[in-house]
Parts: structure tokens; C-alpha cells; sequence
């Protein structure tokens, strides 16, 4: 094989490469465009009047909305901390009205890394767990002293025994549930590093049945105060 024709050929084998890699760039975009769609019309099926308020953060997607006459939020997180062995998919399920509790309280599910969707490693102050708690569960806030109703909180968590939902928040702005959707599959993180993650697209149910246990819960503690007073 000549010097020509050897050089050709690894010029050819270089653009079939840099080909392949474009297509496969152009697929990638193209399946998250489609996902995102699909996640768009999923949440619309609940929240009706949901629009996408994403910031432009990379795998983060949002969108705020009313439902049940309460002003909600949806949101998706991509996690990709190298702590983890696989990133994994966050559904966050906020309603974003008035509880009356005194301070920040944050329930986490086995912390033990650092996670992108909440401030729980920031909280300087770990809470004694009640009856009625998971074994897994750490409680912490953001203020010393401060008292929280931790009876009616321990009646409300029954989605915490399925082993999915991560994070429980309350703050006097609202109440938050952390769900996980999915780990990223295996194999193609393993090759091509990419946080792919198959069918796992938002399921309306789920959204208005974490909806469901974060108002019933908010419901629950502001009822509370109003017979208190």
C-alpha cells in the first residue's frame, strides 16, 4: 500500500469517526429534546397551566404552575456527583405556599454524600427523630431550639416506606418531596459516560400523588396552628 493510499485510508477512517460522532451528538439532542416534550405534556396533564421556568442549569428542568388552588413546582434533577456510582434522576415536588412552622426542617434519607438538589448539608443542627420516623432518616434545621410538630410530620410519611423518596422539607415558604425516577443505565454510562436514563420519563401519578402527600401534610400543620389559636 502506497504512502497515498495509506494516508487516504486513515483519512477516511478519520472523517467515518468524527461522522459517527456528529450523528451520534445530533441523536442525543434529538432524544432529549423528544424526553423533554414528553415530561412537558406529563406535567400539563396535572398541573394545567404549567409552564417550563427552567434557569438553562444543565440536566435541571422546571415548571410552576397551580394545582388544587396551590401554587406548585416540578422539577427534574440529572445527578452526576462523582460520589455517586451511577448518576441518578430526581423528581422534586414542591408546593410553594405559606407552613406554619417556625423554622427550616429537612428530612433526609441516608445522607451519606452530598447532594445537588437541597441545602441538607448546610444544616447546622440535627434534630432528635420521634416515633414514627424511618431507622434511615436524619432530621436537621436551621435553627437551634426550635420546635417542630413531629407527630403530625410522622403520620404524613407513608411514601417514605417504598425506599424512592429521598427528602422531606419543610420551610415557612413550603413543603418539598424528593423522589428518585431513576438510575442511569449501566452500560452506556460505563462506555460512553453518558447519563442515559431509558423510559423513565415523569408518570402523572406520581406527580399528583407526591402533590397529594405534600399538601395533605401542609394542610395537617397549618390546621394544627389555627386550633391553637
Amino acid at each position: 500500500m502506497s504512502e497515498l493510499t495509506s494516508a487516504l485510508f486513515a483519512g477516511a477512517i478519520a472523517f467515518a469517526v468524527v461522522a459517527h460522532l456528529a450523528w451520534l451528538a445530533r441523536n442525543s439532542r434529538d432524544r432529549a429534546r423528544a424526553a423533554l416534550a414528553a415530561d412537558t405534556a406529563n406535567v400539563g396533564a396535572v398541573v394545567a397551566d404549567a409552564v417550563d421556568v427552567s434557569d438553562g442549569t444543565a440536566g435541571v428542568a422546571t415548571w410552576a404552575g397551580t394545582w388544587n388552588r396551590q401554587r406548585v413546582q416540578v422539577r427534574t434533577i440529572v445527578d452526576t456527583l462523582a460520589t455517586r456510582k451511577l448518576p441518578v434522576r430526581w423528581l422534586s415536588i414542591s408546593i410553594t405556599e405559606p407552613v406554619d412552622v417556625p423554622a427550616t426542617f429537612d428530612m433526609m434519607m441516608r445522607p451519606g454524600s452530598a447532594t445537588t438538589f437541597s441545602n441538607f448539608d448546610h444544616l447546622d443542627h440535627t434534630l432528635p427523630k420521634a416515633i414514627g420516623f424511618p431507622v434511615e432518616a436524619v432530621l436537621r434545621t436551621d435553627r437551634k431550639g426550635v420546635t417542630f410538630p413531629l407527630d403530625i410530620v410522622a403520620g404524613h410519611l407513608g411514601i417514605f416506606a417504598e425506599g424512592r423518596a429521598k427528602e422531606l422539607l419543610l420551610t415557612p415558604k413550603g413543603v418539598r418531596i424528593v423522589w428518585l425516577l431513576a438510575e442511569a443505565e449501566r452500560a452506556r454510562y460505563g462506555v460512553f459516560r453518558q447519563a442515559a436514563f431509558g423510559d423513565a420519563g415523569l408518570d402523572p401519578a406520581l406527580v399528583e400523588r407526591l402533590l397529594h402527600s405534600a399538601l395533605a401534610l401542609r394542610d395537617a400543620i397549618n390546621e394544627r396552628k389555627r386550633q391553637a389559636a
